[in-house]
């Protein structure tokens, strides 16, 4: 795609602080480095997102996974990493080719917050929504 931005530093139109790359896919710093060490991995085909990957550009992508994840994790000393994935712009997709970021953890106030509600779950709402999910599993 001639205007996406990852689809220029796949190309090698744009310059990137490439990690690792192979057939498939392509890992480099991401420019905003939320904290050091932050990585994008991203698959080499053009596709939005998860919501549009097929199972094959899935398998190729995520089996990189671990193997960049541990890299980002021994060479930076953080103590945690997150991994983290947004599909369309409500969940925080500003690219929208797909990737996945892989982000350094090195302290509760390194500027990311990922909290939860905690509150007694209703089973009965929650069995109702799996059936619905179940459905369109195919």
């Amino acid at each position: 795609m001639e205007d996406c931005i990852f689809c220029k530093i796949i190309n090698g139109h744009i310059p990137s602080s490439k990690i690792y790359e192979d057939e498939q896919v392509i890992a480099f710093l991401d420019i905003s480095q939320t904290t050091p060490g932050h990585t994008l991995l991203v698959p080499k085909k053009h596709v939005r997102n998860i919501l549009d990957m097929d199972q094959e550009t899935a398998a190729e992508t995520f089996s990189r996974l671990p193997k960049l994840a541990r890299a980002v994790h021994k060479a930076t000393d953080a103590l945690a990493i997150n991994i983290i994935n947004n599909n369309e712009a409500l969940a925080g997709q500003s690219v929208f080719h797909a990737h996945i970021h892989i982000v350094p953890r090195y302290s509760e106030d390194d500027g990311i917050s990922i909290s939860y509600t905690t509150h007694e779950p209703d089973f009965e709402k929650l069995g109702l929504l799996a059936d619905k999910i179940k459905k369109e599993v195919i």
